[in-house]
């Protein structure tokens, strides 16, 4: 039952689950031990979790619950946000529960149902728990039938909500997630499952709402009238790291372009939705996924790369081929650029460019809305050389915030112009820090709010984007680049050749 005296519209308060259980399988791996559990010692630390909450780690390790306790305090207070303080992790680790097995061991899975049944009692969660797949997608399917065996997934026998975090890739391909989606709604209901892209949980993505709809200023202009061409740019300098495995089997555009990048440009090109209900939000996110176009001849219109040594920041980089575990004749790309189309009213004719890679020269994700140029300039050409496009640019990470590009004169005698950049950061104009993003989305699934997920026909449209390039790839060769260069020439031809160039990120 809810609180009487609070008013639904009072958003002062914080938003704090019912209590609950939150299962974490694969507990030891990295995204567990660096993101996960610091997010639940923040969580805790700024007083969103409720009383009654317990983490319950799952992995093939012979822990009792006392070494899984120190592993994850080790962990939290390495990579926690906020403040360390003693008392709110003694608070929350007497709720810290462990569970070993291997995915496929019965026994084990049965001693996870009794598990959560007597922290029904001992801690009063209810029947409420979340189950976060930290884990390989190869094991996916079979953690899922053994919560399906054991009816730990089943709300009515459970006598509360049972929810499935699932983490990207979704799937290598449509037919790959069409049946794992079929998989996952067969086992758990579709409101329960939350596929999780924590680049939507980052305040600068969502900002792109706000910016968007709470401002009269930019809506007028967000269109191919006033619209020359959209880049998102994803840049990364580091390597593939211990990733091998994963990374040759996956490659730029399955690891981040269908998901990350997608989501961005449909976020930067939807509708206004007639509410911020999740069901709004997905469907305009939806009707622009479905109104992409690919370039008419995908060669022309993609360009994948792959890193030669190099230098980067300084620091010598080996090449690909020559990181550990990864085949002397792999053609899997780590650098892809591409031209979309949007086939509608409002983006006619706009070239969305897109480009993410390793081992570029620094880190860096954002979007830029290039404006077209002034019709008439009434100026001298030489007066306007330094003059380049009016530009809106959102900065995701790092550095957090949006720069505005514009022409002023620069003072003196002449009328000669120049672009000045007014620059909003969020460091500085807040003083609260920026949650970090799985703070945000594991707290969305405790309280069961799906805004921030994109569900099933979101994950299977973007393979309809990522497919037919994918197929076109298949028997190509990746255009070589240095470590610490944007990229390959060809993406840089593939701009100038429409009278473009790639912004400096």
């Amino acid at each position: 039952m809810g609180n009487p005296l609070r008013d639904p519209q009072d958003r002062r308060l914080p938003r704090i689950p019912e209590p609950c259980a939150l299962v974490i399988f694969g507990v030891t791996g990295d995204l567990a031990r660096k993101k996960l559990l610091p997010a639940v010692y923040d969580l805790a630390n700024r007083g969103l979790l409720p009383p009654g909450f317990v983490v319950l780690g799952f992995a093939r390790r012979d822990w009792d619950h006392g070494t899984f306790e120190q592993v994850a305090y080790d962990a939290a207070k390495a990579h926690a946000r906020t403040p360390w303080r003693e008392e709110v992790w003694a608070r929350l680790s007497g709720n810290m529960k462990f569970v070993g097995g291997a995915f496929d061991d019965d026994a084990a899975f049965d001693k996870l149902d009794r598990t959560l049944n007597e922290l029904r009692d001992t801690h009063g969660i209810g029947g409420n728990a979340a189950f976060y797949f930290s884990i390989p997608p190869a094991a996916f399917p079979t953690v899922l039938k053994q919560l399906a065996r054991t009816g730990m997934a089943d709300n009515e026998k459970c006598g509360g909500w049972r929810r499935v975090v699932v983490e990207k890739p979704f799937g290598t391909d449509l037919t790959s997630a069409k049946a794992l989606n079929d998989l996952v709604d067969d086992v758990f209901t579709g409101q329960d499952v939350f596929r999780i892209d924590h680049y939507l949980g980052k305040e600068t993505v969502q900002n792109i709402m706000a910016l968007r709809f709470a401002n009269s200023l930019f809506e007028p202009v967000w269109n191919s009238k006033y619209v020359d061409s959209v880049q998102i740019t994803m840049a990364e300098d580091v390597g593939i790291g211990t990733r091998a495995g994963f990374y040759d089997a996956t490659g730029t555009a399955r690891d981040v372009l269908q998901n990350h990048l997608l989501q961005l440009l449909a976020l930067v090109a939807m509708e206004e939705p007639t509410s911020f209900d999740a069901s709004e939000i997905r469907a305009e996110k939806l009707k622009v996924l479905r109104a992409i176009s690919l370039p008419s001849d995908i060669h022309e219109g993609t360009v994948r790369g792959q890193y030669l040594q190099g230098w980067v920041g300084g620091e010598r980089a080996k090449g690909y081929l020559d990181e550990d575990g990864v085949p002397e004749d792999s053609t899997t790309e780590t650098y892809v650029a591409v031209r979309l189309g949007i086939q509608n009213r409002r983006w006619a004719g706009v070239p969305f460019y897109i480009r993410a890679g390793k081992r570029l020269p620094r880190r860096v994700t954002e979007v830029a809305v290039l404006f077209k140029k002034a019709p008439h300039l009434p100026f001298n050409p030489a007066d306007v050389e330094a003059l380049g496009h009016n530009q809106l640019v959102i900065r995701v990470q790092p550095d957090e915030g949006v720069v505005l590009k514009f022409g002023s004169k620069v003072p003196g005698t002449t009328m000669e112009l120049r672009d000045i950049a007014m620059d909003f950061q969020y460091g500085e104009a807040f003083t609260e820090q920026s949650p970090e993003a799985y703070e945000r989305l594991v707290l969305d699934v405790l309280i069961g709010d799906r805004t921030l997920f994109p569900d099933a026909a979101e994950v299977e449209q973007s393979w309809h984007v990522v497919d037919p390039m994918e197929e076109a790839w298949r028997d190509t060769k990746p255009e070589p680049y240095r470590a610490g260069e944007w990229g390959p020439r060809a993406a840089d031809e593939m701009l100038a050749r429409e009278g473009r160039h790639w912004r400096r990120a």
